[in-house]
This record gives structure tokens, C-alpha cells and sequence, in this order.
């Protein structure tokens, strides 16, 4: 059976743009609730009567539950569609927080987080999904940057107006309300967005249980479902365990900055992948066979500032903790990149499980620094007086950590490159490109 021809009007209307923003609307929810925790840690310590390490595992929980549900939402988004699983997503927020909020016990309160690591689990994935469903694939690249840009608008909702509520009406009132939030979320969801364009049959999969797991492994083992997730890995964990987990502690008690200061410092994640993620969309749509590259070049705006901050002598100066968290902060969108080689590379209806593959890499990197920097400062300070000294030493264990990125990387765009030889699609060499003048079309 032959998919009927689309037609022009029906991809890139208004009406994609109407659904892209009520599910980048739910997305952006989806943040706040990742975020509250990070932002009401002090609260949490006094209303769960919890040393400041049972309330950070709060985080390291829902943070391992977010990438181990990754590939069962991704199976499920290939199922049932971006619709339902939004939906299913803002649901199993809400009730996380409400539960949340009416709380006073650590292990209902760690419930909680498990609730809602997995419905965000099942948010991005669906959003993403739903780009190259309502657009022409030459859009798809920059609305993708875009969707992951627009949706760290609930990081700032939960560091300003969510901050601002805890403070004058208390944790009960803040948790429900973005409980409410998470509702009317999928309500949007409900009345806006369908996974397809009208006319335009979704692409299904019925599924023999049986064969999922041969199914999943033949996705998993497919050089772009592994490029995009080392590509996701290696670009997004230092900025993912920077700002949810050790980035203001490091810069407070590590580097001595004031709160203000401090703040100010963290705000620079924000502005810079605001800028640089069109950039990053649009350079990745010019030239789609250079994507590697590109993400490439970004890491090393990672990793040469975190070595230089591991070995300058004394605490250091202003110019390069920008130039740091500006690192941190364009990785994000350089590692959205990842989602665009099982894009161009895989069949629709798998999409929704390779992009939970990819996923996982950033948040499982993400997880394992966190606990690592958690670990090193333990051991160098187990009286919980960190100082620059024990942050640097922590924060060096990022390198390695890279170092196998940027490897695994390598050999994975490797196999893909020769798949794509076998199928007519050379990728030239640099020097061949320089050689015959063509890096001027680059």
C-alpha cells in the first residue's frame, strides 16, 4: 500500500505552527516541574527533616528514572502518537507534584519524583516528534533547535515566579499550583494538537510483543540511533549536571561569588543557547553532512575552559566562568543534533523509540557526573565544607568522561559513513574538499 502524496499547503501552515506551540507550551511546563526541586532544596530540607544529600537524590532519582523510561516512552510514542503520550506526560506530572505537595515523608516524597521522572520522560520525545510531522524537512532542524530553546522557559519560571510563590504561600500552595499548571497543560494538549496533519494517515506499527525486543535491539544497534547518542552524551552532561545539580554550589562556595553574582553567572545558560541553537539549526540544515563536525568543534568549547578552570591557580577570574557556562550552555543545543541523524536515517515509525535512545545519553551522562562530582567532594571534604580546591578536583572527572564521548563519537559516525558508502553517499574528505575548492559552498 502506497502512502498518498502530501499535499504542499499541508506541511509548515499555520495551523503546525498552532500545534508546535501548544506542545512546545506543554513542554516548557514539563521543565518547571524538573526544575522545582533544584530551586526549593533549602524548603525541602526543613519540610522533610533530610540532610541536604537525601534531598539532592530527590534530583539523581528522578533524574534516573527520566533516561530509564526513555526507550518505553519512545516505544509507546511510536504506538499511540504525540497526542496521547503529552498527554499521558502532563497527567503523571500533575500528579507527581500534587503528591508532592501534600507530602511530608522522604519516601513518598521520592515517589513523587519517580511519578514525574516518568511522564517528563514521555514530553520531549513527543514534542520533537511531532516537527518533521507538520513541517518540510528543510525547517526541521531550526524548529527543532527551537523547541528545545523555548521549552528552558520553564526554568525560568521555576526560578522566578515558582520561587516567589514558595516564599509568600508556601510549599503546599507552590507544589499544587504547578500541579494545575501541568493540567491545564494537558488540556492544551486535548484540544490542539494531533499527531498528524489532516489527511495525512499517522504512520503505525502493530507490534508483536514478542518480537519488541528484537525490534528495540535492531534500533538500538543502527549506527544513527548511536551517533545521535553519543552525539547527545557528550555535548549535553556537563551542561545538564551544571545547572540542575552543581553549578551554584560550585560557584558560591567554590569560587566565593555572591548570590547575585552567582545568578547572574547561571543566566548566561539561557542567553547563550537562545543565540546559538537557530545558529546551531540552521548551520545543521545547510550542510547535513557535516553535523558531526559541528558538534565536534562545539565540544571543544567544552572541554578547553573545564581544563583550564581544573588548572588555573586561584579562584578564577570572571571571563573564563563565562566562558565555561557559555560552553555548558551551547552543548544543549548541540546536542539536539542528535535527533537528526535517526531522522534523515531511520523509518517514521521508529523514530519515537531511536529518539529515547538518544535521549538517554545526555541524561545518563548527566546523572553520572552528577554523582561522580558528589562522590569526589565527599571524599576530599566529608565534613560538607567544599572549597575551590575539592570543586576542581571534581569537576576534573568531566574530562574522562568526554574523552569517551568524543571516541564512541568517532567510531559510530564511522559505521555510519560506511553504511551511507554502501548506499551511494560518500562523505568527502576535508582535504578533498579544501583540495578542490568546495569548502566555499560549506
Amino acid at each position: 500500500m502506497t502512502t498518498p502524496a502530501v499535499p504542499a499547503p499541508a506541511l509548515g501552515g499555520a495551523r503546525a505552527y498552532v500545534v508546535w506551540i501548544a506542545a512546545v507550551t506543554a513542554y516548557a511546563i514539563a521543565v518547571l516541574q524538573r526544575t522545582t526541586m533544584g530551586v526549593a532544596g533549602l524548603e525541602a530540607t526543613e519540610r522533610f527533616g533530610a540532610s541536604a544529600t537525601i534531598v539532592s537524590s530527590f534530583v539523581v532519582l528522578q533524574l534516573g528514572v527520566y533516561a530509564l523510561a526513555q526507550i518505553p516512552a519512545g516505544m509507546l510514542l511510536d504506538r499511540y502518537g504525540s497526542r496521547v503520550t503529552l498527554i499521558a506526560g502532563a497527567l503523571l506530572m500533575g500528579a507527581g507534584q500534587l503528591l508532592m505537595a501534600q507530602t511530608e515523608t522522604v519516601g513518598t516524597a521520592m515517589i513523587a519524583r519517580i511519578v514525574l521522572g516518568a511522564g517528563d520522560a514521555l514530553t520531549f520525545s513527543s514534542a520533537i516528534r511531532l516537527v518533521p510531522a507538520w513541517f518540510p524537512a528543510g525547517r526541521v532542524p531550526v524548529i527543532t533547535q527551537l523547541t528545545g530553546i523555548l521549552g528552558q522557559v520553564g526554568q525560568i519560571a521555576s526560578a522566578v515566579p515558582f520561587v516567589a510563590l514558595l516564599s509568600v504561600a508556601g510549599w503546599g500552595t507552590a507544589f499544587s499550583s504547578a500541579a494545575a499548571l501541568s493540567a491545564l497543560a494537558a488540556l492544551l494538549v486535548l484540544l490542539v494538537v494531533r499527531a498528524t496533519p489532516p489527511g495525512i494517515p499517522r504512520p503505525r506499527q502493530k507490534q508483536d510483543l514478542r518480537r519488541i525486543p528484537l525490534v528495540l535491539v535492531r534500533i538500538i544497534r543502527h549506527p544513527s540511533t548511536q551517533l545521535g547518542f553519543f552525539t547527545h552524551y557528550t555535548a549535553g552532561f556537563t551542561g545538564i549536571a551544571f545547572s540542575m545539580m552543581w553549578g551554584y554550589p560550585y560557584l558560591t562556595a567554590g569560587e566565593g561569588l555572591s548570590r547575585p553574582a552567582a545568578s547572574a553567572v547561571m543566566t548566561v545558560l539561557v542567553i547563550v543557547a537562545i543565540i546559538g541553537g537557530p545558529v546551531i539549526g540552521a548551520l545543521t540544515q545547510r550542510h547535513p553532512l557535516r553535523r558531526s563536525s559541528l558538534v565536534l568543534l562545539i565540544v571543544a568549547t567544552i572541554v578547553a575552559p573545564l581544563a583550564a578552570l581544573v588548572l588555573w591557580p586561584g579562584p578564577a577570574p570572571m571571563w573564563l566562568l563565562i566562558v565555561l557556562v557559555a560552553g555548558f550552555s551551547i552543548g544543549g543545543p548541540a546536542s539536539s543534533v542528535g535527533f537528526d541523524f535517526p531522522r534523515t536515517d531511520l523509518a517514521r515509525h521508529r523514530l519515537g523509540t531511536a529518539t529515547g535512545v538518544v535521549i538517554m545519553g545526555g541524561f545518563i551522562g548527566g546523572l553520572i557526573s552528577i554523582l561522580l562530582i558528589g562522590v569526589v567532594l565527599d571524599v576530599l571534604r566529608p565534613d560538607g565544607n567544599y572549597d575551590l580546591e575539592a570543586f576542581r578536583l571534581a569537576f576534573a572527572v568531566q574530562l574522562p568522561m568526554l574523552a569517551i564521548g568524543v571516541a564512541g563519537m568517532l567510531v559510530t559516525r564511522g559505521n555510519l559513513r560506511r553504511r551511507m558508502a554502501a548506499r551511494g553517499q560518500e562523505v568527502p574528505p576535508w582535504r578533498d574538499v579544501w583540495r578542490s575548492g568546495r569548502w566555499r559552498q560549506l
